[in-house]
């Protein structure tokens, strides 16, 4: 026995860290036929370690306090050594986690990730959206610019509209009566510590959850259902180490490509990214023409927007914007048909996702825009059909007409 294999030995019978390895890479068999829409959950993986390493160096010079706090982020970019990159590695790094979850999300819902037995796995999964939501948006102020300021005051604005709590819930949520240095402390402390460690948590129990049932793939068929009678492995799964760690590689670099190609050449992405408000302290005296939440939040904000307000109170449109993401939760038991992958799924499925595509992509657009009448008929007309992807799944999934799935993965 080598001296390497008595070091496991000892580790394993204190530890149990090849059982682990076995358990979650070299004998987890995943379908071997995962394409290209199967890279963005790593990826998403990948980026959240980005952030959180690049977060660490940023708050060694960053400084939590309304006076000093822009000052210390144009110290980080101007007088810290490779500050400037770090930097624009955080600030693409969080577009660009949202990049990846949105399309891994789209993933789930063309294949039908989140039916039986994944529904634990898709409510982990909405769970840590919600978290990534909450992050960013607590972030949002942190470089204490004008943008950061004014889109924080609007946000925290929307909780005064929740009848008899809303004054004191935002008074609560700034820890001020304005957004003010209490507000910036306790969002740093949220941001740096309280969320990250929610969002790691999340992590942890969506793989296990999908470890435990398995991996879904573009047929929908589970591969569970065909074992090898002698050895037990599945018949149409490989193990995921090393076939996919080997292939998700290919995915890292196109990403990397990507990601240093924005980061070296365009990290505001004209003003996506990093809109040009930021870059002047935040004013209490002075609004900004347009105020509009960075671009992951924009397509809930012309929902909001979409809403009129009653009796003076845009209560309404904090509850519509509000059930566009509780909605999420729900898919696995609003989705009644009888197949899973878009594949086999008929055309009314395939035309309402299409639907819904275009209507979350039109509203993110209009959330940017300033609001007018026209602006507003739309957002209300891609609302409606958001919502009645949902409201009317029940019915148009039980009616579609499905082609049969085949008992085996075809490739």
């Amino acid at each position: 026995m080598s001296a390497l294999q008595k070091v496991m030995g000892w580790v394993d019978d204190r530890f149990p860290l090849t059982a682990t390895y076995k358990a979650h890479l070299s004998e987890y068999y995943a379908p071997k036929n995962f394409n290209f829409w199967y890279f963005f959950g790593s990826l998403a993986l990948l980026v959240l370690v980005l952030q959180i390493v690049t977060g660490i160096f940023l708050t060694m010079n960053y400084k939590p306090d309304a006076e000093l706090a822009f000052a210390s982020v144009e110290y980080i970019m101007r007088d810290v050594e490779w500050g400037w990159l770090i930097r624009y590695m955080h600030s693409t790094g969080a577009s660009m986690f949202f990049v990846v979850v949105y399309l891994h999300m789209f993933r789930g819902l063309m294949y039908g990730s989140y039916r039986k037995p994944r529904e634990l796995i898709w409510i982990f999964g909405v769970l840590i959206y919600l978290a990534l939501m909450a992050e960013a948006f607590l972030g949002y102020l942190l470089p204490w610019g004008q943008m950061s300021f004014w889109g924080a005051q609007v946000i925290v604005n929307l909780f005064a509209a929740v009848p008899f709590i809303g004054e004191d819930l935002s008074i609560w949520i700034r820890g001020d009566f304005v957004i003010s240095d209490a507000t910036l402390n306790r969002f740093f402390a949220f941001h740096v510590i309280a969320l990250p460690l929610v969002l790691i948590a999340l992590v942890a129990v969506h793989l296990v959850a999908l470890h435990e049932v398995g991996s879904n793939n573009p047929d929908g068929v589970e591969i569970k259902k065909h074992k090898d009678p002698v050895t037990h492995i599945p018949l149409d799964g490989i193990p995921f180490h090393p076939y996919y760690t080997v292939k998700d590689i290919v995915g890292v670099i196109v990403f990397l490509m990507v990601f240093s190609a924005i980061l070296f050449f365009a990290p505001e992405m004209g003003g996506y990214f990093l809109e040009a408000a930021n870059f002047i302290p935040a004013d209490p005296l002075k609004t900004p023409e347009h105020i509009a939440p960075l671009w992951y939040f924009t397509p809930f904000y012309a929902i909001l927007r979409a809403v009129p307000p009653m009796f003076g109170s845009q209560f309404p449109g904090v509850v519509a914007m509000g059930l566009s993401i509780v909605f999420l939760f729900f898919l696995p038991w609003l989705d009644r048909s009888k197949v899973k992958s878009i594949r086999y799924r008929g055309p009314i499925y395939k035309v309402m996702l299409a639907l819904f595509i275009v209507s979350f992509i039109g509203l993110g657009y209009l959330g940017l825009l300033p609001s007018t009448p026209i602006a507003t008929i739309f957002a209300q007309i891609f609302s409606v059909i958001y919502f009645l992807f949902f409201l009317l799944m029940p019915w148009y999934t039980s009616i579609d007409k499905t082609k049969p799935e085949p008992e085996r993965v075809t490739g």
